[in-house]
């Protein structure tokens, strides 16, 4: 687990976006995920085709018994498209992934070449994205080097209905997408692509839905899902956040709910987001506290987090937070609050299983907030048994 330091607001910068200039910025990473058979190979193809991007380099994750060494050496230098293959990416070739990586970021282009400016990471059609997304957070030399830039997430309208009725792998991953590719829509009339849609609502509401048969500007629709908006080279959190991250300016955490979001837990196996706003400022170590024991008690069953946070100690410049289970990005700070956002902190956490009534009541607990029946943060500190082998201070 990823522990901020609770003395004081966060560094300057904001890591998550890439948006560091020329010299030095860090590459740009897209995790492309989707359901076995969704057609993730052939929206690859249709990016590659595109001259959008043209410093860009390809991880491809498929099942087989190719040597990876020796794999590696030959694609990396010839067509820049690398196959990490014997496993599955999210488990047991998760290491060589953080190898390949490394050597990506490492490796010294022919003189006079432009730097690598983006890597897509396509995986199986099996895999959780989210050990993909804290091995970004948690390894050192990755965090600094790369800028997670999005998950894009393949859904057909064909077997989508169906595997997200039954499979968990494919919960998870459009649970986590910024941006959902919805393909083979010429195989189902309107009326029937009504399930599907509903199914992604409640697993992933506000999230942003792109049609595969428009492919115009595909590139530009599915790169820049940070906090930094590349069209206009300036901080968009409410973007980032999803549809509910605007508005609702003057709710505390205790008023507000998203009722949008699945209530039916079993309907999409416990799996799903909502929003903790609060618009009074909070102490930074009261964030600190909150996170560290959401992780402690909670973090298997985070899938992803996002937040930004109007912090006391510097009201004018909101801190932006990422974390997938248990493992927290390095905070940043932004500049100031982008025109037309109301100051306020937005927490929206993405869960399996995850209890709700719990995370609002603890952030209650900690930033002083009012909830019935529920704790204060001196008798959730007080108390020996809150977390098994955890203590504060």
């Amino acid at each position: 687990m990823s522990r901020f330091p609770a003395s004081g607001p966060p560094i300057d910068r904001v890591p998550m976006n890439g948006d560091h200039g020329a010299d030095g910025a860090p590459i740009r990473l897209t995790v492309l995920t989707g359901f076995l058979g969704a057609g993730k190979t052939s929206l690859l193809n249709r990016l590659l085709s595109q001259t959008l991007v043209a410093n860009l380099a390809v991880v491809v994750n498929e099942f087989g018994a190719v040597g990876l060494d020796q794999l590696l050496i030959e694609t990396a230098s010839s067509d820049g498209v690398i196959d990490v293959s014997e496993g599955c990416v999210c488990c047991t070739v998760r290491g060589a992934l953080v190898d390949t990586l490394v050597m990506l970021a490492t490796w010294s282009r022919p003189a006079g070449a432009p730097p690598l400016e983006r890597v897509i990471v396509e995986t199986t059609g099996l895999a959780d994205p989210t050990p993909i997304l804290a091995s970004l957070m948690t390894h050192p030399f990755l965090c600094e080097a790369y800028a997670l830039d999005g998950v894009v997430t393949v859904v057909d309208h064909l077997a989508g209905a169906a595997n997200l009725a039954e499979r968990p792998e494919a919960r998870r991953q459009v649970a986590v997408a910024d941006r959902i590719v919805l393909t083979k829509g010429d195989v189902v009339t309107d009326a029937g692509q009504g399930p599907l849609l509903a199914a992604i609502a409640a697993l992933n509401p506000g999230v942003r839905h792109v049609d595969a048969r428009d492919g115009e500007g595909l590139a530009q629709r599915l790169f820049g899902c940070g906090v930094v908006d590349p069209a206009t080279g300036k901080a968009d959190p409410a973007r980032w956040l999803g549809s509910g991250a605007s508005g609702h300016g003057g709710h505390n955490s205790h008023d507000h709910t998203h009722d949008h979001a699945a209530r039916d837990h079993s309907a999409h196996g416990a799996i799903r987001s909502f929003a903790i706003v609060q618009a009074e400022p909070v102490a930074w170590e009261a964030v600190v506290a909150f996170l560290d024991l959401m992780t402690a008690t909670q973090g298997e069953r985070i899938l992803r987090m996002k937040a930004i946070v109007h912090v006391q100690e510097s009201p004018t410049r909101p801190v932006v937070l990422h974390g997938v289970r248990s493992y927290q990005h390095p905070p940043a700070q932004l500049a100031g609050w982008p025109a037309g956002m109301a100051p306020e902190t937005r927490i929206v956490l993405i869960g399996d299983h995850l209890d709700e009534t719990y995370a609002r009541d603890l952030f209650a607990a900690f930033t002083g907030g009012l909830r019935s029946d529920a704790p204060d943060r001196a008798a959730v500190e007080a108390n020996p048994l809150a977390v098994p082998g955890h203590s504060f201070g």
